[in-house]
């Protein structure tokens, strides 16, 4: 995925491990203050997941991003890089976070979890039709990649159904380095699971009479959601958060506004929505927020995962006029 790269190179990040060392040995880290043991998260969707997975367990879960942070944009402090090697877990998406793929690659932490490994990813991206869809789908071959290949989508948090697959396989992981909480890490990864097949229940039954397949968001993000229930998400800048629409992208836009009977434009609440201001009055459409959960700050519409996916199933079945 091409997001923005502004991220450590080999050099820096050497240089940010060495730059840590002195820190922390002048200064412990939070970990050592409280005397737990550490697991790291990327973002907020795998902070998410193990703060859930571990629940009372006596862990601390850090995330490297904090609230109100495009993850993409992270720039990581020597003092973050040092606490990778000193965390017992390190939990991240390969693909989202350029920064933090390096970083990790030169942890010394004894338990690396990528979390594309744990489901299967696809190449979302946008038909010559514009609509989105899994790469092979034309040949009917519905490529997957598997292990965070190269081009995969790395959203698959906002799948319920893909986020339980990695919920169970995090949930191993956790026990592989916190043995003594086995049995409690998989009461609460269960519980979890089966709030998340709720979810999806509530996603199948609120999306089922709908007037209209085709939403449009401000960048591709929703590609598994929309595979999931039958939707055609329409990217104005692609998946690419840095991919500025072409004037013929947004003339193709339009045409499927007026075509699929769009009623709303989708705004996001880290993201730059310059293609979606821009769409929303050449067209006259209402806006809209459909967020991707990267983070959670005072504008999310609701205080955790959860929350904010029904915000979002609101806005879609609004959007979508689902009765």
């Amino acid at each position: 995925m091409n997001v923005r790269r502004r991220l450590l190179t080999g050099t820096a990040i050497a240089g940010a491990t060495a730059l840590s060392l002195v820190t922390l040995s002048a200064c412990s880290s939070a970990s050592d203050k409280d005397g737990k043991p550490q697991v790291v998260a990327s973002f907020y969707p795998m902070e998410f997941l193990a703060k859930q997975i571990i629940g009372d367990a006596d862990v601390r879960v850090d995330s490297l991003t904090k609230p109100g942070v495009e993850p993409h944009d992270l720039e990581l402090k020597p003092r973050q890089v040092g606490d990778l090697s000193k965390a017992d877990v390190v939990i991240y998406l390969k693909g989202l976070q350029p920064a933090v793929d390096e970083a990790v690659g030169q942890s010394e932490a004894e338990h690396k979890v990528d979390a594309t490994t744990l489901t299967s990813l696809e190449k979302h991206g946008t038909s010559e039709h514009g609509h989105d869809h899994a790469e092979g789908e034309h040949e009917g071959e519905g490529e997957h990649d598997h292990g965070g290949e190269a081009g995969g989508d790395p959203h698959v948090w906002l799948d319920p159904t893909k986020y339980a697959e990695v919920a169970k396989g995090l949930n191993k992981k956790l026990a592989e380095a916190y043995p003594d909480h086995k049995a409690d890490f998989q009461k609460n990864t269960d519980a979890l699971v089966t709030k998340l097949t709720a979810l999806d229940n509530e996603f199948t039954a609120g999306l089922k009479n709908r007037t209209t397949d085709t939403f449009i968001t401000t960048h591709a993000a929703f590609g598994y959601l929309a595979e999931r229930y039958g939707l055609d998400q329409e990217g104005i800048s692609g998946v690419s958060l840095e991919a500025e629409a072409s004037p013929a992208r947004i003339k193709e836009i339009q045409e499927i506004v007026k075509k699929e009977k769009v009623s709303t434009v989708f705004f996001e609440t880290l993201a730059s929505n310059k293609g979606a201001e821009s769409v929303a009055e050449d067209t006259g459409l209402k806006t809209g927020v459909l967020d991707p959960i990267e983070g959670i700050n005072d504008k999310s519409k609701g205080a955790d995962y959860f929350e904010v996916m029904r915000a979002n199933l609101g806005a879609l079945k609004q959007a979508l006029g689902a009765r």
